[in-house]
C-alpha cells in the first residue's frame, strides 16, 4: 500500500466511525427519552387509579361536614376514607406549575377536627404534569345532568368529576403530550341512593 491509500483509508475509517458514534449516541439518547417518558407516563397512570378511587369513596367528613370541600380547575379536596381504618381523612389533589400532588390530612381530637396547616401525608404523584403549560383544567365538575359546573356553583350541585393530566418529560421533543383522563361519579353524592 502506498501512502495515499493508508491516509485515504484511514480518513474514511475515521467517518465511519464518526457516523457509527453518533447513530449510537442519538439511539441511546432517544432510548432514555421514550423510557422516561414511559415511566412518568405510567406514573401518572397510577396516580390517577388511585385518584378514580378515593374520589369514588368520598364520604361526609368526621365532623359531619359536606364530602367535596374544594373545587377549582386544578385542586379538589374532599373528605374520605382512603385508608380503610374507619376515620375519615380530608385528601387534596393538586397540579401545582407542573407537579400533581397527593396530601393527606388525618382528623383529630373529639369532637374531630382537621388541621389543614401542615399535611399528615404529602405524595408527589407525577412531576411532568403539562397542564398549565398547555392551559388545560386538570379538574371539571358536572351536574346530575351532565352540564358543567363553574367556580360559582354550588358544591352540593357536583355529581360527577372529570380529570385530565396531561404528560411530557420534554415538552420540546417529540413524541409530545401523553394525555390521560379519568371520571368519576362519587358514591356518597348520588341522589338515588
Amino acid at each position: 500500500m502506498t501512502l495515499v491509500e493508508t491516509l485515504v483509508v484511514i480518513a474514511l475509517m475515521t467517518i465511519l466511525s464518526a457516523m457509527i458514534t453518533s447513530s449510537i449516541y442519538y439511539l441511546y439518547k432517544y432510548n432514555a427519552y421514550s423510557l422516561a417518558q414511559a415511566a412518568e407516563v405510567d406514573s401518572a397512570r397510577r396516580a390517577l387509579a388511585r385518584m378514580t378511587n378515593d374520589l369514588r369513596e368520598m364520604t361526609y367528613a368526621e365532623d359531619g361536614s359536606f364530602p367535596l370541600v374544594v373545587k377549582n380547575n386544578h385542586l379538589v379536596s374532599f373528605y374520605s376514607d382512603i385508608d380503610y381504618d374507619d376515620s375519615v381523612e380530608y385528601v387534596e389533589y393538586e397540579v401545582a406549575t407542573s407537579t400533581l400532588y397527593k396530601r393527606t390530612y388525618n382528623a383529630t381530637g373529639n369532637p374531630p377536627t382537621y388541621n389543614l396547616a401542615s399535611p399528615d401525608e404529602e405524595i408527589i404523584l407525577s412531576e411532568y404534569v403539562q397542564n398549565f403549560l398547555e392551559a388545560t383544567s386538570t379538574f371539571k365538575y358536572y351536574d346530575v345532568n351532565g352540564v358543567q359546573l363553574d367556580a360559582t356553583d354550588l358544591l352540593t350541585d357536583v355529581r360527577y368529576i372529570r380529570a385530565q393530566v396531561i404528560v411530557n418529560v420534554n415538552p420540546i421533543q417529540a413524541p409530545g403530550e401523553f394525555v390521560l383522563r379519568t371520571s368519576v361519579a362519587p358514591r356518597n353524592l348520588k341522589d338515588n341512593l
